[in-house]
Formats: C-alpha cells, structure tokens, sequence
C-alpha cells in the first residue's frame, strides 16, 4: 500500500470518528429541498468532515437503477473521467474527457483531500480531450468512435453556433471551425477570452438562443474566499461572451460554482446548479437550482440563502443587502453538476416539464447525499414540487464504494437521455423500458 493511500485510511478513520461524534444523540437530518426550505442552523466544524467512498467502477453487466418504466443501457465505454456529453446536430455525441490535478498541498488537511480525491478517482493525469460517438446502425451504441479534439487545458463545457465549435477549457473559452459531419477537428483554435485555472475549474458553456452569446460557468478558487476576495476576481460568476463584438463580462457573480446552466424554454430564462460552501454541517447551506438575473449577486462569500451571514467571512454588509435568494434548495452536499430541460413526455411518467440534474455526490458529510440523476417539475417557469428519482445506484448500500458518478446530462436522439460517468468511466443512456 502507498504512503498516499495508507494516510487517506488514516484520514478515513479520523474521519468517521468525528462524524461519529458529531451525530452522537441526533436524527440523520432530513435533505433540505424545494422553494422554502427550512436550513438548519449552521454548525461550523473546526475539523470539516471528510467521507469519500472508494472508486470501484462497475462490474460487467452491472448498471444504474432506472425507475419505473425507465431502462438504462451503455451508450460509450473506456473513456477516461468523463465529465461533460454534448449532442451536435447530427446526432453525434462529444464527450469531454479531463480530470483536475492535485494542485499546491500547504497543509496537513489538504494532503487529506488529496489523498482522499485520489482513492475516489477524482484527481489525476487528464485525457484533455474530447472523443466523438456515432450510433450507425440506430441500436441505442455509440459504435464509432473517434478523437474529436485533443490537447486542450481540462476541457468541459461545449456549444456549436452555426460553424463554429466552442469548447470551455479550465483557462478560457476556445473558438474552431467546424463543418456538419466533421468527425474530427485538425485546424488551429482561437481564444476568446481568458479565465483564471485552479479551484473549481470546470468551465461550463451554452448558447443563447439567438446564438450571439455564449455563456460560461467559472466557480470559486476556494470555498470561502480563504486566500482573500481579490483571488477571486472574475470567479463564481457567470460570464457572458458576446460573439460579434469579441467582449466579455460578468452576467451574474456570488455563485460559489455554477456549473451546469440551461435555458427555460417557455419563459427564456437562464437557470443554473450551484454547489455551496463546507463545513457548516450536513445540511448547511444547501445546494441549490435557481434562476440567473442579469447582473444578479446570490451571495457568495458573504452570505447564503436569504442573506444568512456566514460568520467564517470578513463582512460586506451592502453586499450581503443585495444577495438574491436562490430558487430551489437540492439538498446539502449534493455536489449538482448536471443540467438539462426535458420536456413533458421524452422519458415514460414524466409528464411535466422539468429540469434533469446529475449529482455527483457529497464528500463532506456524515451521510453521503446525491449519487444519482433527478428530475425536477416546472410549471409556469418555476419548480413544482420534489425531486423524482431517473438513475439510482451508483453508490454502494454501505457507502464505502461507488460504481460511478454522474455528471454532465444532455438530451440525445430518439426521446433519450444521456448521463457521463466519471467513475464508471462510461456514458449511459436512458430511455422508457
């Protein structure tokens, strides 16, 4: 056994001590969801909790747990950290292959996370790529295959406006011609704008519906601005690119890490998942689905959730007076990645409209929360009602394992749904049983 992974053992059992103490007496605390959740009071942990089960992959054979009048079945394999799928217009479908590194390690605690990330598979050498899946024969596989685009800095999120292909990198956003059919893309790219790397470093992407501006995702270098505000200039924001001009600039901030967005058809709305902050306990604050303002504060580093002050932070008060609260609470630590509309009737029973949202699953709480694909009801414009379960088992009963991850999730051809899995190593496809 490696140092690394002896001392993420070590870690796992202080941890579980500690957590053990912190439930000692008390109820598991239900998940914080819906328009007006009631958010328990925060608990600030010295010592933050660290639970992280152990990548293990699927076995053959094994797969998701579809719900009623669902089926869920392979649609790509052997891919290396699948983080994000985008599906062009000929129904090819990209699949954006990149992995974080373990950046500076300053202390004691963060050679724990890194140790810990790495028994989880989630740190490593990244494929910095995007690979191409063609289904020929209509059977619901991915059978051909082919390196899309290569050599790119932690590639994510992707949009195609007419001929050109943009694909967000950890460090800015990148423009490629790009001709219908092209199966793989061999020219020069040119940068569009520049985004600071590190921290939360994945840069998601889409349209506008006009496609004249892009949008793009950028989360926060740290949890709570712990290296001061300055650091994070042009962070935990959202950034809109305007394709003529060239220029760029912050379309709504306080947002710890949006990472997935998608447009609300029927209303024309921007809407986002955000990951919130550590170490306030189980259940504080919430991570959250919410619609974006333009020019809109949702008040990260200084607050959360209907201007609830975070203690740990140096105050703003005229900052915190402006916060928005989000919409829609998804529970503690979900870790909300994925999202997607989905129109009433594509998947069998789900007969509203809705957002899909891929949770990549919690680390840092004494139950482990997400590991698994939602489905949230809208009617007119707004969430209605609680989340419904798409794909379940990717983590083990005990906890101690997972099977895969979810993350990015996209509508595909034929009424489908497809989810990236970046345990499992695979992209799955969902479709009525």
């Amino acid at each position: 056994m490696s140092n690394a992974n002896l001392f993420s053992r070590i870690v796992a059992m202080i941890g579980a001590a500690a957590i053990l103490m912190r439930r000692w007496g008390k109820d598991t605390e239900e998940p914080v969801l819906g328009s007006e959740p009631v958010i328990p009071e925060a608990q600030a942990q010295k010592i933050p909790t660290l639970k992280m089960p152990t990548a293990k992959g699927w076995d053959d054979g094994q797969k998701p747990t579809a719900a009623p009048g669902l089926q869920v079945n392979l649609f790509a394999g052997d891919l290396i950290h699948p983080r994000w799928v985008y599906v062009l217009p000929n129904n090819d479908v990209l699949v954006a292959e990149a992995l974080p590194d373990t950046g500076p390690v300053r202390s004691a605690f963060d050679y724990a996370i890194v140790s810990t990330m790495k028994r989880a598979a989630a740190l490593g050498e990244s494929a910095n790529r995007i690979t191409l899946f063609r289904d020929t024969n209509s059977d619901g596989v991915g059978d051909h295959r082919t390196t899309f685009l290569e050599n790119q800095n932690k590639p994510f999120g992707m949009a195609l406006v007419d001929k050109t292909f943009y694909v967000g990198n950890t460090d800015g956003v990148v423009a490629f011609n790009y001709n219908d059919g092209d199966t793989t893309i061999t020219g020069e790219g040119k940068k569009l704008v520049d985004f600071k790397p590190g921290g939360h470093w994945t840069r998601s992407l889409i349209a506008s519906p006009d496609g004249k501006k892009l949008y793009a995702g950028v989360g926060s270098n740290t949890n709570i601005a712990d290296n001061g505000i300055e650091e994070e200039e042009g962070r935990a924001a959202i950034h809109e690119l305007d394709l003529d001009s060239g220029t760029s600039r912050i379309f709504a901030s306080g947002l710890r890490n949006a990472v997935g967005v998608a447009w609300e058809p029927n209303t024309g709305v921007l809407w986002t998942v955000v990951n919130e902050r550590d170490g306030l306990g189980d259940e504080v604050p919430p991570d959250y689905l919410t619609s974006v303002q333009d020019g809109g504060f949702y008040g990260w580093p200084y607050c959360y959730w209907h201007q609830t002050v975070d203690d740990r932070v140096p105050q703003d008060p005229a900052m915190v007076a402006k916060a928005i609260a989000p919409d829609y609470a998804l529970g503690g630590h979900t870790a909300s990645l994925g999202l997607c509309w989905m129109p009433a009737g594509t998947l069998p029973g789900f007969d509203t409209d809705g957002m899909v949202i891929g949770q990549h699953g919690s680390w840092n709480r004494s139950n482990l929360s997400g590991y698994k694909v939602v489905f949230v009801p809208f009617a007119e414009g707004q969430p209605s009602g609680r989340p419904r379960d798409i794909l379940t088992g990717f983590l083990a009963p005990d906890e101690k394992v997972s099977y895969g991850r979810p993350v990015g999730v996209c509508m595909g051809p034929d009424n489908c749904l497809l989810v990236a899995d970046d345990v499992g190593n695979v992209v799955w496809r969902v479709t009525g049983a």
